[in-house]
């Protein structure tokens, strides 16, 4: 019996170091391909906002960004990884407070115009690719009526329906509050 506790931990433990190891490599690649974006002081003011549930809008993004990698790892999708990663750190980066309504946006309709704002916003900040401003205007398909020409912003549209959903199910705790406890730890 206690063997096989012995055994069933040592598994569960190789199961949680390769987990481990995988989202440090997805970590770097977010890294790697957007210091600039992780670095502003803009994208910074997105952890001041609350996006889906008690996720904040960095939060957000920040898991939209590791799960479209990890999306197209899974699915052996070939596709621009830095444009992927960059496009899905902007894609909410609308630098309000959706559920606060005020004269200058019109938060009843923030699904529909959102992306607009965000591309305008990073527009004003980064040099963006085609691939990354089909991303930011397109991911809320088909709120947005025009579908994505890329498939960097299909992935990154399929990783926000998911996290938003988990977030808004409370079912995901983001990754933030796992690395805070890892940092405190």
């Amino acid at each position: 019996m206690a063997t096989r506790c012995r055994r069933r931990s040592g598994k569960q433990a190789k199961r949680w170091q390769r987990k481990l190891e995988r989202y440090r490599a997805i970590q770097r690649q977010i890294e790697e391909n957007a210091p600039d974006i992780l670095k502003s002081a803009n994208f910074h003011k997105t952890r001041e906002h609350i996006q889906h549930g008690n996720m904040t809008v960095n939060g957000h993004v920040m898991n939209v960004a590791r799960y479209s990698l990890a999306l197209s790892d899974r699915l052996h999708i070939r596709c621009n990884r830095r444009e992927l990663v960059r496009g899905a750190l902007l894609h909410d980066y609308f630098l309000y407070d959706w559920h606060k309504p005020d004269m200058q946006n019109p938060h009843r309709l923030h699904g529909f115009y959102h992306p607009g704002r965000a591309l305008r916003n990073a527009l004003r900040e980064y040099r963006l690719t085609d691939r990354e401003k089909d991303i930011i205007s397109k991911h809320m398909w088909p709120l947005t009526v025009v579908p994505p020409i890329y498939r960097e912003a299909w992935i990154v549209t399929a990783a926000d329906k998911w996290c938003s959903l988990m977030e808004t199910l409370h079912m995901h705790r983001g990754h933030g509050v796992i690395l805070n406890k890892l940092r405190n730890d």
